[in-house]
């Protein structure tokens, strides 16, 4: 019986045939940073801009090799997973059906059907994945065909085990530590279970979104259980349950191994990445590298490297990334203010602003009373420690008002 880390070499070599290896490349901007050695690998930079080509390509090989006329292949995803099927697909000459959200964004749909080239069909159907993904599974017992899962089938963890064979031979030497973003838990698990043969000093960080921290609740529990509710801002990992084969694979580790992203410093990361850095990076890709202030203590004069899972980023979410980032900097914030009925009382606010204070958003919501009316105000400033001179000079003038910045409920109403 041959080893997993033979296997995922096997498995690194094979891919060759699909595209060339991914760079790991030292990032000069946060090592300085950090005081760290700290290394990107770049899978934003495989043919589909994410690491889930490896495993759709590899499970496809594995069914073709045991039995060459199962030609019919079928996933569910609105995402990265669809477009490695499809790539996968194209190479191999067979017929791929993938069933979307009818909410999947046009964008989306179209960069699926090109990189099919032909090859795959696109089924639109049901409001919210579990409906997408149970026509999709009844699609294939009517018609036989085989179900490619994004993360919980063997096969699929193999072909995500090549990142980790990649940068071992790429760095040359063992990784102090490798931190990894976890969704269903496929790219982590292929990745850990290798390097835990290969190189058994290199320690594990995985990173979740806050709103959607599967492994913590498994690791919580013992078990994988389902969370109530998932925020999907980090679309490419914001996953209910994590799969029962990866789970088996992480089950090894310790709950303060896992750290959680909140998605709004998520965006700060983004921004800082495509501005400082030029690199584009999906909500999922930038996981990786948000946590590194978190483990100031751990990385100092290590060699770190943060995989950057993926980069199809929709350029039309960049104001809303902004908009979240700003928030979360304490830089951009919305308040409610009782704003009295006189002439004079719109100047006399005015008035406290300060230089680099700017309204982002002026909107009369009703009159609460005779002499007071209600305005949602958004204000932007170039630095956070401004709004205490602002609200200091409101409470001064006797202004009443609420900061909604931060409360859930009303933001998504007013804002």
């Amino acid at each position: 019986m041959t080893r997993f880390s033979d296997d995922a070499r096997q498995t690194a070599l094979a891919l060759r045939d699909l595209f060339p290896e991914t760079p790991l490349q030292r990032n000069d901007h946060l090592s300085l940073r950090h005081g760290a050695d700290i290394w990107l690998k770049r899978e934003d930079l495989t043919p589909v801009r994410s690491y889930k080509l490896r495993g759709a390509f590899t499970a496809m090989r594995k069914v073709l090799e045991a039995d060459p006329t199962k030609a019919r292949f079928v996933c569910a995803s609105a995402g990265n997973h669809a477009q490695g099927v499809a790539y996968a697909c194209r190479h191999f000459g067979v017929t791929g059906t993938i069933f979307m959200p009818v909410t999947t964004p046009q964008q989306k749909i179209d960069k699926t059907r090109a990189f099919g080239g032909g090859q795959v069909r696109i089924v639109l159907t049901g409001d919210y994945f579990d409906q997408t993904l149970a026509a999709s599974q009844r699609f294939c017992v009517e018609e036989g065909a085989h179900f490619l899962s994004p993360f919980d089938d063997p096969d699929v963890i193999l072909g995500q085990s090549s990142v980790g064979v990649e940068l071992l031979e790429q760095l040359g030497r063992a990784p102090d530590l490798v931190i990894l973003p976890v969704g269903g838990g496929g790219l982590s698990a292929g990745v850990t279970r290798y390097l835990r043969e290969a190189a058994p000093e290199t320690r594990f960080v995985f990173v979740e979104p806050l709103g959607g921290a599967s492994l913590t609740a498994a690791l919580k529990a013992g078990h994988p259980v389902t969370l109530p509710r998932v925020n999907s801002f980090v679309d490419g990992a914001a996953v209910a349950r994590i799969g029962q084969l990866t789970w088996e694979a992480l089950s090894w580790a310790r709950r303060d191994q896992v750290q959680l992203a909140p998605e709004d410093r998520i965006c700060v990361t983004m921004l800082e990445m495509l501005n400082v850095e030029g690199i584009v990076l999906e909500p999922a890709g930038a996981l990786s590298v948000d946590v590194l202030p978190d483990l100031a203590g751990e990385i100092a004069g290590k060699t770190v490297v943060c995989v950057t899972s993926g980069g199809n980023f929709d350029f039309e979410r960049l104001p809303e990334v902004k908009e979240r980032a700003q928030r979360y900097s304490g830089v951009k914030k919305y308040f409610i203010l009782r704003m009295p009925q006189r002439p004079g009382a719109l100047k006399e606010f005015l008035t406290m602003l300060g230089p680099d204070d700017d309204i982002a958003r002026f909107e009369y919501l009703k009159k609460s009373a005779r002499n007071f009316g209600s305005v949602l105000i958004g204000i932007e400033t170039k630095d956070a420690a401004n709004f205490e001179a602002l609200f200091g000079a409101m409470d001064a003038g006797g202004f009443t008002y609420q900061d909604i910045t931060q409360d859930e409920v009303l933001a998504e109403f007013l804002i």
